[in-house]
């Protein structure tokens, strides 16, 4: 009962914006859902005067979170939408996984973020946190802090502070550059790599038979290669086809994530399409 209600207001506030073309090509270039900011790119929304409102409906092969499958050999729906004023920023998003086995298809997953923005010159930093309502294990909390330079490649660095059960830092460093394409289209790559330092005993290395040890996870983690095509159409619509590879940064990332994705692999090639509008 703990999050029973949350779910269920959120669930039927996200589905309501499932059906029409939503926008927001996500925020490090992306495939990876549900997290992320725009600290790079807050040279104009901090002093923006105007409320700003956008969303998105994302189809997706496979749901894979910081290089861990929490879908197998299934589509995922997620929507998302964010609101916006003078820097603030408050986000919802979801995961509905059409999972059609025995256990049907799924809403199992709805993430709350609140943040706030500003740019110094070329320097954005962005500061926030994140609710993550989860369907059958203890509900997760983070904050995080991030910073990116307006320059070659957008450099982006964030860091996320789990508050909660799997209490550790999670610490990526994102990189990327569009190249702009006839009639206001881009072609959009990004990078991130990441480092993983658990806390406690909740999140541990494995060995290679997908047994774990007694150890601490703390080391080089998960990476992301992602190619988005934007295509804008009329004056607020986008959508952007995206296709990515993920992949452990270490052997021991690569026996963790495998023991730990619902597929029991480490690397992920998934693809999707994201339909978005934006005001």
């Amino acid at each position: 009962m703990k999050t029973k209600m949350i779910k269920m207001v959120l669930t039927v506030f996200l589905l309501s914006f499932t059906f029409v073309p939503w926008n927001a090509y996500g925020e490090q270039g992306k495939l990876a859902p549900g997290e992320g900011t725009k600290a790079a790119k807050l040279d104009k929304v901090a002093d923006e005067e105007k409320p700003e409102l956008s969303a998105d409906v994302a189809f997706l092969s496979q749901y894979v979170w910081r290089g861990y499958a929490l879908s197998k050999d299934s589509l995922v729906i997620q929507p998302s939408i964010t609101a916006g004023f003078k820097g603030f920023a408050l986000n919802l998003w979801g995961n509905l996984d059409t999972n059609f086995d025995d256990t049907g298809s799924k809403w199992n997953e709805t993430d709350l973020t609140f943040s706030y923005g500003h740019s110094f010159g070329i320097v954005g930093l962005e500061a926030g946190y994140i609710y993550y309502a989860l369907d059958g294990v203890d509900d997760s909390k983070e904050v995080y802090l991030s910073a990116g330079v307006d320059t070659l490649l957008n450099p982006t660095l964030t860091a996320y502070r789990e508050i909660g059960t799997l209490q550790g830092w999670y610490i990526n460093l994102g990189l990327g550059h569009s190249f702009e394409l006839p009639y206001d289209m881009s072609l959009d790559l990004a990078a991130i790599f990441a480092y993983y330092k658990s806390d406690n005993e909740n999140m541990v290395e494995y060995r290679s038979d997908n047994t774990p040890t007694h150890d601490k996870f703390n080391g080089l983690h998960d990476g992301t290669l992602a190619v988005n095509l934007v295509i804008p159409f009329y004056k607020y619509f986008t959508v952007t086809p995206s296709i990515g590879w993920v992949f452990p940064l270490s052997n021991s990332a690569s026996n963790e994530i495998s023991a730990l994705s619902l597929d029991g692999r480490s690397n992920h090639v998934l693809g999707g399409v994201t339909l978005s509008m934006a005001f």
